[in-house]
């Protein structure tokens, strides 16, 4: 059984993947900004921003960053079974960071990342122990302010192709496989599945499987919220640039062969 990421990490696309990154049309916006080098790892800095621009969004702060409480709840019942030491963490818990994260101040985005780091305690728990935790993460001023110019760019964004319909969606309960059994995806608007990337570059197969994945199972899934997607898009707010693609363009003997070959309904 794997997640979503882990599967495409398991099998070998064709030549240049089941939907190639070129065929996505690409669309760049220009704010004039540089970003600057940062200290804090890219996975961190990929929630940070996710979990900011949902709760800069309206969202609660408990809903924005929902994965980082998962997270730090499976550390504590960890702690509690004696499979973690509990001495190796200090107390900087869940709920006195959540309580400091207010807007796009210095502040919260520190105490935001420091929030962030315990996802993996929810992600990959095995992985956890080896992963720095929330005190030994402290963002730099060069990294607060590419936070915030990467978070305004995400709202930016939204108000040009919004609104958001759905904030993080999964596909219970027919989505899911015996091989694929986990997985959730960012955004759904009224017609197209988004997905957020902060990486230096430009989207590859792994991430336009990924998104073809998600759409097929959306469509597995029976829920209403998945009908009327006909597109898949990518937002990388450190590129700046989106890229989108109408679902009309992929051979249906591509989709038949994710689904029975890759997913494995």
């Amino acid at each position: 059984m794997s997640s979503v990421t882990g599967r495409i990490g398991e099998i070998k696309q064709p030549r240049g993947g089941y939907i190639k990154p070129s065929q996505f049309e690409e669309i760049t916006f220009n704010d004039g900004i540089e970003l600057n080098e940062e200290n804090v790892h890219a996975s961190i800095m990929g929630m940070v921003i996710d979990y900011m621009t949902r709760f800069m969004s309206g969202a609660s702060v408990e809903e924005a960053f929902k994965i980082s409480v998962m997270g730090y709840q499976a550390k504590v019942m960890l702690m509690g079974k004696g499979i973690v030491l509990k001495d190796k963490f200090k107390k900087l818990d869940i709920d006195s960071l959540l309580k400091q994260i207010m807007g796009l101040d210095d502040k919260s985005i520190i105490a935001a990342c420091k929030a962030c780091t315990y996802d993996v305690w929810f992600r990959n728990p095995m992985g956890a122990v080896m992963a720095k935790g929330a005190d030994e993460i402290t963002p730099d001023k060069a990294t607060i302010e590419n936070i915030k110019t990467m978070v305004n760019r995400s709202l930016a964004f939204w108000e040009k192709y919004g609104p958001v319909t759905v904030d993080g969606f999964t596909f219970e309960k027919n989505g899911y496989t015996e091989t694929v059994n986990s997985g959730d995806g960012d955004y759904l608007t009224a017609d197209t599945m988004w997905d957020f990337k902060v990486s230096k570059s430009k989207p590859t197969n792994k991430h336009t499987l990924q998104l073809l994945m998600y759409w097929i199972m959306g469509q597995h899934s029976g829920k209403s919220e998945f009908k009327g997607i006909k597109r898949l898009g990518i937002f990388n707010p450190r590129l700046n640039t989106a890229y989108l693609l109408d679902m009309s363009v992929v051979p249906a003997e591509v989709i038949k062969e994710v689904e029975t070959e890759v997913i494995c309904y």
